[in-house]
C-alpha cells in the first residue's frame, strides 16, 4: 500500500505545484524543440518529448530509492546543465528568428522526421537534469522511500501529474511555429533561453556578487542596531549554538539578511509561509534542502553565507560578523 500512497502524493504534488515550476525550469528544452522545423507531427514531437521525461525520471526513482541521495547531482553541476540549455534554447530561438520554417509539419513524416523525434525523446529524458524545486521535494521522498519500488512510484506521480502542462505547451507552440506567428514563438524560445541560463548563473552564484556584497554592507548597518531587530540570530543558548528563522514565501525568504556571530555554531529554522513555490527547496553550503527544515552549521568566518532556492530566482544571506 505505501507505493499507491506515493504514487498518489506524487501526483498531487505534479498536478499543483509541479505544473508551473517544472514547466518554467525544464520547459525552455520543450519551447526549443517544438519550434524547430522538422515533418514529424506536432503530437508525436511532444508525446515522445513526454515519454522520454517519463522513462528518465522512473530510473532516477528507482536509483534514489536504492543508492539514496548519493546519486543526485551537486548544485553546482545542475547550475552548469542549466546554463548549457539555456544557451542552447536560446539558439533555437535565433534560428527560428533568422530562419522562420515556411512548411508546416508534415502528417505523413519524411526524411528529417526520425532525427526530430529521436531528439525529441532525448531532451525529454534530459529534463531529470534541471530539476525544478517541487522535483527536487519528490526527489527527498524517493530517498526517503529506501526502495526502488517505493522511489518509483513516487516519480512516476509526480511526472503524470506535470504532464497535461507540458503537453499543452507543446502542441500550443508548435501550432504557432507552424504560421505566420512563429515569431512569436522565436522570442518566446529566446525568453526561456535566456530565462534558463541566467537563473543557471544564479544557482552557480556567478551573479550574486553586486548582491553579497550589498549584503555584506545592509548586514554590518544591521550589526550596529538594536539586539532586539529583525534579521539577527538569537543570542547563543543551550550548546552555545545560535538560531535563526527564515520564512520561505511566495516572494523569496524574509528576512531576506540575517546577521550571525562568526565563530558560533549556527541553527537556521527555514519555515513555509503559504505557498512559497520554488523557494520551498534550497542550495546553502553545497547542499540541497527540502524545506521546512533545521539546516545547522558549524563554526563560520566572518563573511557572506548565500543560499538560493533551486530555481536560482531568491536568494538570502547569513552574514557572520
Amino acid at each position: 500500500m505505501e507505493p499507491v500512497a506515493l504514487f498518489v502524493g506524487g501526483l498531487a504534488a505534479g498536478m499543483v505545484a509541479g505544473t508551473a515550476s517544472c514547466t518554467a525550469v525544464q520547459g525552455g528544452l520543450l519551447t526549443g524543440l517544438t519550434t524547430g522545423a522538422t515533418t514529424a507531427s506536432g503530437p508525436k514531437v511532444v508525446s515522445l518529448f513526454l515519454a522520454g521525461r517519463l522513462a528518465s525520471h522512473l530510473v532516477a526513482g528507482a536509483l534514489l530509492g536504492l543508492l539514496g541521495s548519493a546519486v543526485r547531482l551537486t548544485p553546482g553541476a545542475r547550475a552548469v546543465l542549466m546554463v548549457a540549455a539555456g544557451v542552447a534554447v536560446t539558439g533555437f530561438g535565433l534560428r527560428l528568428l533568422v530562419a522562420r520554417p515556411r512548411a508546416c509539419p508534415s502528417r505523413g513524416g519524411g526524411r528529417h522526421a526520425a532525427p526530430a523525434l529521436g531528439r525529441a525523446a532525448l531532451l525529454g529524458a534530459s529534463t531529470v537534469l534541471l530539476p525544478c524545486g517541487v522535483t527536487l521535494s519528490a526527489e527527498a521522498v524517493a530517498v526517503s522511500s529506501g526502495s526502488a519500488l517505493g522511489g518509483t512510484a513516487v516519480m512516476a506521480g509526480f511526472v503524470i501529474g506535470s504532464a497535461p502542462a507540458f503537453a499543452l505547451l507543446g502542441l500550443v507552440l508548435r501550432r504557432i511555429s507552424s504560421t505566420r506567428l512563429a515569431a512569436l514563438a522565436g522570442v518566446l524560445a529566446l525568453a526561456a533561453g535566456i530565462w534558463t541560463a541566467t537563473s543557471g548563473l544564479r544557482l552557480g552564484g556567478w551573479l550574486s556578487g553586486p548582491a553579497a556584497a550589498q549584503a555584506v554592507q545592509q548586514a554590518q548597518q544591521a550589526q550596529q542596531a538594536s539586539e532586539a531587530r529583525p534579521g539577527q540570530a538569537r543570542p547563543p543558548g543551550a550548546g552555545g549554538v545560535q538560531r535563526i528563522e527564515i520564512w520561505a514565501t511566495d516572494r523569496g525568504y524574509r528576512p531576506g539578511i540575517v546577521t550571525a556571530r562568526a565563530g558560533v555554531p549556527v541553527e537556521i529554522d527555514f519555515r513555509l509561509a503559504g505557498s512559497p513555490g520554488c523557494a520551498r527547496s534550497l542550495t546553502i553550503d553545497g547542499r540541497d534542502v527540502a524545506l521546512p527544515a533545521v539546516v545547522r552549521l558549524g563554526p563560520q568566518r566572518p563573511g557572506s553565507l548565500r543560499y538560493v532556492c533551486s530555481m536560482g530566482m531568491y536568494a538570502g544571506f547569513v552574514t557572520f560578523v
